[in-house]
C-alpha cells in the first residue's frame, strides 16, 4: 500500500514540535473533566487537622473514660503471683547402672524434638491429677468455681451458651482447667531448660505448686524406668522358662539322634568313625613304611653279597653274631699278620690261619645271606599288613560316606541346641541385669532441678501500667481514626461544580449519545467523512433538546469505537504528512478508550518520537526484538504514564524490513485475543504490507490541514478498495490542546 502522493518533505513544522512537547510532558487538557462537571477532591492535611480540633470533645471524652474504666477494672481484679522452677533436660544417667552391653556407648545429646517431648510430660493430665492431690487444690475456692458460690453474671453468660456452666463439669474437670489456666511450662530457646510457672492468688502456694511439678516429674520419670525394668524382669523370666524348656528338648533330640546313627564322639570332639580313620590311617603309613624299609635292606645286603664287598650295613653290624665273628675275624687276622713277620706262606700254621679267616669270612657271609632274607620276610610281612589295613580304611570310608547325612543332620540339631543354649545365657545375663535395676531405689531421671521456686512478692497479673496505656491508646486511635476517616471520605467525595459564566456550554450525557449516534450516521457514509462543521451542525441539532455538547471530534470518534463491537477493535491510524499528527492522533484515541476498555498502542512508525517518551521504560526492547525472537511479549509491552493505555514501540534497533515479517501479523493477533482494541499507528503506511493494516481493521486518517476535499474523498475510496472494513477522515489533525486526560483520580483515605 503506498501513499506516497500524500506525502510531503516538509518533516515536523515548527507549529508540531511545540504541541509535541506539550502531549509528552503534561497531562491532557481538563475538557473531559470540564464536560462531566465533576472535580476530583485531594487530602487536604489542614482541613484534616482542623476537623479533629473541632471534634476534639468525641476524641478526649471517649479515652479519659476508658482510662478510669482501665484503672478500675485493674484494681478490682484480684491479683496473681507467679513462681517459676527450671529443669534441666541433660539426659545424663549413670555408667555402673547401665547394662554391660551399652557402657562403651557413648550417649548423643538430645535434640529439640526431646525437650519439646519433655515439655509436653509435664503438661501432662496424670501428672496434674498427682500434683492437685498432693497439694489439695481441689479443696480451695480458687480452683474449684463451685465452691466460691453461683455468680449471677457466668451464670446468665451460660444460658445464652456464651460462657461454660460449671455445674455441667464433674469436680475434677473443673480443677484440671484452673489448674491448666495458671500453669504454663516451656522450653527456653536454644537450650535444653524447661520453665515451670505458676500463678496463684497466694504466693506461698504458687511457689510450693511449681516445685512439687518439678519433684513430680523426676519422680515420675524415675517410676517409669523402673516399670521399664520391671516389666523387662517379667518378660524376661517368662522367656527364660519357655528357653530353659526349648534348649533340654533340643538337647534331647541331639543325644538320641546320636545314639540312633551311632555318631559317638570321641576324643578331641570328633566322631569315633572319623577317629577310627585317622587311627588306619596312620598304621596304614608305618606299615607300608616298614615295607619299603625292609625291601630296601634286603635288597642293599644282596647287592653286597653279590658283589662281594664287605657287608657293612647297619642290620650286620648290630647283629651280635656278626659282631662276634668280625672280633674273631678282627683276632685271626692279627695273628696272621703276626706269623707272617717270621713264617712263610706256606707254612702249617700260616695256612691254618689262613683257613680259618676264610671260614670266617663265608660265615659272615651265609649270617649276611640270613639277615637278607629275614628283612625280605618282614616286608612281605608289612605288604600283608599293608593289604590287610587299606582294606579296613576302605570299609570305615564306606561307613561313613554313609554317615555324612546323619552327620550332617546332627550338626544341624547341635547348632540349634546351641542357638538356644546362647540365647538363654543372654536372657539370663539381661535378666540379672534388670533385676538389679528394678531393685534400685533412685533411677536416674532425664533431667535435674537447676533453679527450685521461691515466693514472689511482686504480683504478675495484671500489669496495670501496660493494661490502662494499652486501653487509653487504643480508644485514642479509635476515636480518632474514626474522625479522620470520615473527614477523608467527605473530602474525597467527587462534587458538581458550576461552570464559569464565560462557558459556551454545559454538557448532559444524554445531549453525549445523541451527537455520538449523528456522527456515526455521518462516518458510516459510504465515502464520507465527517468535518468539523458537519460535527458542528450535529451538536446544534442535539442542542434542541439537550445543552450542546462540548465533545470533540476525536472524543465522538471514541465513542463510535466503544459501541461498534467487534468492528472497532483493530484500528489503523494513517497520516497524509510526515510529521507527529498521525502518532498524537492515535494517543489521544488511546487514552480516551483506556478508561473502560484494555487498549494497546502499536507503534509501526519509526520517525515518531511519541511513543519512547510517554512510556514507563523508554528503552524496553520493541517489535524487532520481537520480531528476532530476543524478547517476548512481556518484555516489550510497556505503560503509558499518563492513562491506562498499553504501548509497543518499534524498539532501539528497529529495522524497517522487520515489520514485514509474517510474524508481525501473527503477533497483531495474539494482542486482538487480549485487547479490547489495538490501535496501530503506521504514520504514511508506505512501506508496510497491506494486509497488516487493512485484515478485519477500520482506517483513521489523519489529513494535512491543506489537503483539498476531493483528494480526501479519493483517499477514502482507495482505502476501502484496498481492504479497510470502515474508514474515517478526521476534519484536521489532533492537537495538544484536543488531548484528553486519563479522567478523574479519586484520593482514598
Amino acid at each position: 500500500m503506498r501513499l506516497a502522493f500524500w506525502r510531503t518533505s516538509k518533516g515536523t513544522s515548527a507549529e508540531e514540535k511545540p504541541a509535541v512537547e506539550r502531549v509528552v510532558s503534561e497531562p491532557a487538557s481538563t475538557a473531559y473533566a470540564s464536560a462531566t462537571g465533576f472535580i476530583a477532591g485531594d487530602m487536604d492535611l489542614h482541613a484534616l487537622g482542623q476537623a479533629l480540633l473541632r471534634r476534639k470533645r468525641w476524641i478526649i471524652v471517649p479515652t479519659l473514660l476508658a482510662a478510669l474504666l482501665s484503672i478500675a477494672a485493674v484494681n478490682l481484679v484480684t491479683p496473681r503471683y507467679k513462681s517459676e522452677a527450671r529443669i534441666l533436660i541433660d539426659g545424663r544417667e549413670n555408667i555402673f547402672l547401665r547394662p554391660n552391653g551399652e557402657r562403651t556407648e557413648e550417649r548423643n545429646a538430645l535434640d529439640p524434638e526431646a525437650v519439646t517431648s519433655q515439655v509436653q510430660l509435664l503438661l501432662s493430665r496424670d501428672l496434674a491429677r498427682e500434683i492437685i492431690k498432693k497439694n489439695k487444690l481441689a479443696e480451695l475456692p480458687e480452683f474449684d468455681p463451685v465452691l466460691r458460690g453461683l455468680s449471677p453474671l457466668k451464670s446468665l453468660l451460660a444460658l445464652f451458651g456464651i460462657g461454660r456452666d460449671p455445674f455441667s463439669l464433674t469436680p475434677e474437670e473443673r480443677v484440671l482447667d484452673a489448674y491448666f489456666d495458671r500453669y504454663t511450662a516451656y522450653a527456653v530457646d536454644k537450650s535444653r531448660v524447661v520453665v515451670i510457672e505458676f500463678q496463684s492468688r497466694d504466693p506461698e502456694l504458687a511457689a510450693r505448686v511449681a516445685n512439687s511439678i518439678a519433684d513430680g516429674y523426676l519422680v515420675l520419670q524415675q517410676n517409669a524406668r523402673q516399670e521399664q525394668a520391671k516389666a523387662a524382669s517379667q518378660w524376661l523370666a517368662g522367656e527364660i522358662d519357655n528357653l530353659r524348656r526349648k534348649v533340654a528338648d533340643a538337647e534331647s533330640r541331639v543325644e538320641d539322634f546320636r545314639s540312633k546313627s551311632s555318631l559317638f564322639v570321641g576324643t578331641n570332639n570328633t566322631t569315633l568313625s572319623n577317629q577310627q580313620m585317622g587311627e588306619l590311617n596312620t598304621q596304614l603309613n608305618n606299615a607300608r613304611a616298614l615295607e619299603s624299609d625292609a625291601e630296601s635292606k634286603a635288597r642293599m645286603i644282596r647287592e653286597m653279597l653279590r658283589s662281594g664287598k664287605p657287608i657293612e650295613a647297619s642290620e650286620v653290624l648290630n647283629s651280635e653274631l656278626m659282631r662276634r665273628l668280625s672280633e674273631q675275624r678282627v683276632t685271626l687276622r692279627a695273628q696272621l699278620a703276626e706269623q707272617s713277620a717270621t713264617l712263610l706262606d706256606n707254612h702249617p700254621r700260616i695256612k691254618e690261619l689262613k683257613a680259618q679267616l676264610a671260614a670266617l669270612d663265608a660265615q659272615i657271609r651265609d649270617e649276611a645271606g640270613k639277615l637278607s632274607r629275614s628283612l625280605e620276610n618282614d616286608a612281605r610281612i608289612a605288604a600283608g599288613r599293608v593289604d590287610s589295613l587299606s582294606a579296613s580304611l576302605d570299609q570305615l570310608k564306606k561307613q561313613a560316606t554313609s554317615a555324612n547325612g546323619q552327620d550332617v543332620q546332627l550338626r544341624a540339631l547341635e547348632r540349634e541346641a546351641k542357638a538356644q543354649r546362647d540365647l538363654l545365657e543372654s536372657y539370663l545375663a539381661k535378666y540379672r541385669e534388670a533385676n538389679t535395676r528394678e531393685n534400685i531405689d533412685a533411677a536416674p531421671a532425664d533431667g535435674r532441678i537447676i533453679s527450685r521456686a521461691s515466693v514472689s512478692n511482686a504480683p504478675a497479673y495484671p500489669k496495670k501500667l501496660p493494661i490502662v496505656l494499652i486501653a487509653t491508646l487504643a480508644t485514642l486511635l479509635l476515636s480518632a481514626g474514626t474522625i479522620a476517616t470520615g473527614e477523608l471520605l467527605r473530602m474525597t467525595a467527587p462534587r458538581l461544580t458550576p461552570r464559569p459564566e464565560g462557558a459556551t456550554a454545559s454538557v448532559r450525557p444524554v445531549a453525549r449519545a445523541d451527537v455520538i449516534a449523528a456522527a456515526e450516521a455521518r462516518v458510516t457514509a459510504p465515502g464520507h467523512a465527517p468535518s468539523a462543521s458537519e460535527i458542528s451542525s450535529s451538536e446544534a441539532k442535539s442542542s434542541k433538546s439537550a445543552p450542546s455538547a462540548d465533545l470533540s471530534e476525536i472524543e465522538q470518534f471514541a465513542g463510535i469505537l466503544r459501541g461498534a463491537g467487534e468492528a472497532g477493535r483493530k484500528v489503523t491510524v494513517l497520516g497524509t504528512a510526515s510529521g507527529e499528527s498521525a502518532a498524537m492522533t492515535a494517543l489521544t484515541l488511546a487514552r480516551l478508550l483506556a478508561r473502560d476498555a484494555r487498549v494497546v498502542l502499536v507503534d509501526l512508525s519509526t520517525a515518531s518520537r511519541t511513543g519512547s517518551a510517554i512510556s514507563t521504560d523508554a528503552i524496553a526492547p520493541g517489535l524487532a526484538e520481537l520480531m528476532l525472537g530476543e524478547a517476548s511479549f512481556s518484555q516489550v509491552i510497556t505503560r503509558d504514564r499518563q492513562s491506562r493505555a498499553h504501548l509497543v514501540g518499534p524498539g532501539p534497533g528497529s529495522d524497517r524490513t522487520l515489520l514485514r515479517s509474517p510474524r508481525l501479523a501473527l503477533a497483531i493477533d495474539a494482542l486482538l485475543r487480549v485487547y479490547d482494541h489495538v490501535l496501530l499507528d503506521a504514520g504514511l503506511g508506505s512501506d508496510l504490507p497491506a494486509e497488516l493494516l487493512t485484515a478485519r481493521a477500520r482506517a483513521v486518517v489523519v489529513p494535512d490541514a491543506s489537503m483539498p476535499a476531493d483528494a480526501r474523498t479519493l483517499m477514502c475510496d482507495q482505502l476501502k478498495a484496498a481492504g479497510f472494513s470502515d474508514v474515517t477522515m478526521l476534519g484536521k489533525p489532533q492537537s495538544p490542546s484536543d488531548t484528553v486526560d486519563p479522567g478523574p483520580q479519586v484520593v482514598a483515605a
